[in-house]
């Protein structure tokens, strides 16, 4: 019995090695598909630098501050994959404008570490792609009641941001400060340097957010710019696009945007998709306006 037992485990090893030895032929792994997948830690830069002014990666605080920021995004994967997708779409929007508006570019990446570039709102009412609060968003001109709020409109919340950004410049002198206070506001972040007594963004002294937010500015930045470092394969076939465009004039009201839409050969849907902006069923336009409605041709 112990033989016959011995002989047919010998047998079924046979067979399972002979199985083994042809799946290896026939669909053998790629290299990398092989491999386990790595966890480690990643060499800090030398230099690094936000808006062409450098970090002082001397000090160790900074260092450890820029490591976690660097850790914390890169093993991100799915959330950092979907970054550079939305990234193909709307920084060709973002770019020129900051350009023409005399913004270092560097701060595409703010838009993108503030919403992921989706119309998001956040809990203290801060809404749109670049997170601009009610208030903020009339004092740069931008239109924001129950029908129509711009701060949704890449184009024009992204001009506002502009805005912002180079009033903080000229209060405290350079973009460091000005991104810390695109967080914390201008008069919070004037209230901190004036009370701990200093005037750098690296020697301040800070809510857990803002303490983190020029890190995670750099970080984010330095991950997509570098992005074989961290492991990643990417193809900028792979991202997501825009479609060409009409646009339309309505310079009226409109009763209905689902009827407006239908006439024009497309869904409410896609009219909202396109003008995030439009934020009812309808446009009472008392001011009468000129709103460019995108229509995807």
């Amino acid at each position: 019995m112990k033989n016959n037992i011995l002989s047919a485990l010998i047998g079924a090893g046979i067979v399972l090695t002979a199985v083994a030895i042809v799946s290896s032929s026939t669909d053998e792994l790629h290299p990398v598909e092989a491999r386990p997948s790595t966890v480690k830690p990643f060499e800090l830069p030398e230099r690094m630098s936000i808006a062409g002014e450098s970090m002082p990666m001397e000090r160790l605080d900074v260092q450890e501050s820029l490591d976690r920021e660097i850790l914390v995004n890169s093993y991100w994967q799915s959330n950092n994959l979907l970054m550079l997708k939305r990234s193909d779409k709307w920084f060709p929007v973002i770019a020129p404008i900051l350009a023409a508006e005399g913004i270092p570019e560097d701060f595409k990446y703010l838009a993108l570490i503030e919403s992921g570039l989706q119309n998001i709102v956040s809990p203290a009412g801060a809404a749109g792609p670049w997170q601009i609060m009610k208030t903020t968003g009339r004092e740069a001109g931008l239109i924001i009641n129950s029908e129509v709020d711009e701060r949704y409109h890449m184009e024009k919340a992204t001009r506002a941001a502009c805005a912002y950004l180079k009033e903080a410049y000229g209060k405290f002198g350079n973009w460091t400060l000005a991104a810390a206070s695109y967080n914390m506001g201008m008069a919070g972040t004037a209230r901190r340097l004036e009370e701990q007594k200093v005037d750098s963004y690296y020697d301040l002294r800070l809510n857990s957010e803002t303490a983190r937010y020029v890190f995670r500015l750099a970080a984010v930045k330095h991950i997509h710019e570098h992005l074989g470092e961290y492991g990643y394969v990417y193809h900028q076939t792979e991202g997501y696009t825009l479609p060409d465009f009409d646009t339309v004039q309505v310079q009226g009201a409109v009763v209905s945007w689902v009827d407006w839409a239908q006439e024009r050969g497309m869904t409410y849907k896609d009219l909202r998709l396109y003008n995030p902006w439009i934020r009812s069923s309808k446009l009472t336009n008392s001011s009468n306006n000129t709103y460019s409605i995108l229509v995807a041709k």
